[in-house]
């Protein structure tokens, strides 16, 4: 098929936005918490409702895109996500805070099972690696903006400044709520993704066999290998891994350490997400050098170290150890990811689903941490985390796949 240049460019976009309304839980849990009065119990619950979607849509996503197709599926999604923002814009409060955090999730998990085949198609199959690590980075950088914007918006709403954006919040915003002015952008963000979609003309995609997903035979062969199930909480312990530091970050900064986490909290959240990005693009090429399992070993050995510097350091070591906990952490998804799909010979497409619903770790782990808080302080709450990272560890031991991945003897065959 044709390559369509400008469906990759709105797909890139949409892996944007994807992380743009995903990782902007963790700068602004400190403010939902101060503005609703909640204990840290509660306040897991926040990113509970988001990721939980992701356990509920995954499968059924898959199959709501071979019935109606992707444009539909698109449209779905970034309706979901125009509602939970608007939603809760215009009526914070925690439990509509819980709804509108699922409405949105529903939306993302909806997006994230679309995307893949959608640009394998428009940009080619040729250039399907080359624009999935793009997605990435677009992924990276929007993780990285985020937490600035929520500094920007906090900083200047209801203040001196002017301006058509400032001006507009301070209409719809409460003053004692700034941080409410967010979701004002992420409604209007969404709003305009559905009429960019609803106008463009989308490829067709013939999905391939290791892209279908079959909830019947195939499911129940897949749920019968232990395998299966072993990757699935390795993806469930990568995400809670990943999710439990950033939405805690903040807090703890605050908690121990007496940082703003409108300023210095959210820019040590977005340095996690940048170095994150960064790490992908060197994993990339050690995974040409060494074998993936010894890259897992070696990464998750380091986030380990970072991890225990950042809750146990002085206030400048955590400031920078946080951020190198999301560097160590930025092979471990694709990893655990592709020694997965390397260890079963068939039915790829469902398996991708059984995974993808593994994202649901998101939701559970920062619970298990705000429930710990409750009993025994943020600190030692967090190190509930050694447990997620300790299992990742033992992957990089235990994963025999079929096929290992591709490498090469020397420097100079990675650049020919």
């Amino acid at each position: 098929m044709k390559r369509n240049v400008f469906i990759v460019i709105l797909i890139l976009l949409i892996f944007f936005v994807i992380s743009f309304l995903t990782n902007i839980l963790g700068p602004i849990i400190p403010d939902i918490v101060e503005s609703f009065d909640l204990s840290i119990g509660l306040a897991g619950f926040l990113p509970f409702a988001f990721f939980v979607a992701y356990g509920v849509m995954s499968i059924p996503a898959g199959l709501i895109i071979e019935k109606y197709g992707e444009k539909t599926v698109l449209l779905l999604a970034f309706m979901f996500a125009f509602g939970g923002a608007l939603l809760f814009a215009v009526s914070p409060g925690f439990s509509i805070a819980l709804l509108s955090l699922f409405l949105i999730g529903v939306g993302m998990a909806m997006l994230q099972v679309v995307i893949n085949p959608l640009l394998r198609v428009a940009g080619g199959e040729e250039k399907f690696a080359f624009n999935s690590v793009l997605g990435q980075l677009f992924f990276g950088a929007a993780s990285f903006l985020s937490p600035l914007l929520y500094s920007y918006l906090v900083l200047n709403v209801h203040s001196a400044q002017s301006g058509f954006l400032i001006e507009t919040l301070n209409k719809l915003v409460p003053e004692n709520l700034k941080w409410v002015s967010l979701y004002w952008v992420f409604a209007v963000i969404s709003l305009l993704m559905v009429v960019i979609i609803a106008v463009v003309k989308f490829p067709k995609v013939d999905l391939k066999e290791d892209e279908r997903i079959d909830v019947g035979r195939a499911f129940k062969e897949l749920l019968a290998n232990k395998s299966v199930l072993l990757f699935f909480f390795g993806i469930f312990a990568y995400v809670g891994t990943e999710q439990g530091i950033a939405n805690w970050i903040s807090k703890f900064l605050q908690t121990y350490h007496n940082v703003d986490p409108a300023t210095t909290g959210a820019s040590v959240i977005s340095y996690f997400w940048g170095l994150l990005t960064v790490g992908c693009f060197l994993g990339l090429i050690l995974l040409k050098l060494l074998d993936s399992r010894k890259v897992l070993i070696v990464f998750t050995v380091g986030a380990i170290a970072a991890l225990l510097i950042a809750l146990f350091g002085t206030k400048e070591m955590s400031l920078y150890a946080f951020p190198l906990t999301g560097f160590f952490a930025s092979v471990m998804y694709s990893v655990i990811f592709s020694l997965a799909l390397n260890s079963v010979p068939h039915h790829h497409g469902t398996f991708s689903g059984i995974l993808c619903a593994g994202i649901a770790g998101g939701a559970v782990v920062p619970l298990i941490i705000g429930g710990l808080g409750e009993l025994v302080g943020l600190k030692l709450a967090m190190l509930f985390l050694l447990v997620t990272l300790g299992y990742i560890l033992s992957i990089g031991v235990w994963a025999k796949p079929l096929v290992n991945n591709d490498t090469v003897k020397n420097l100079k065959e990675l650049f020919a």
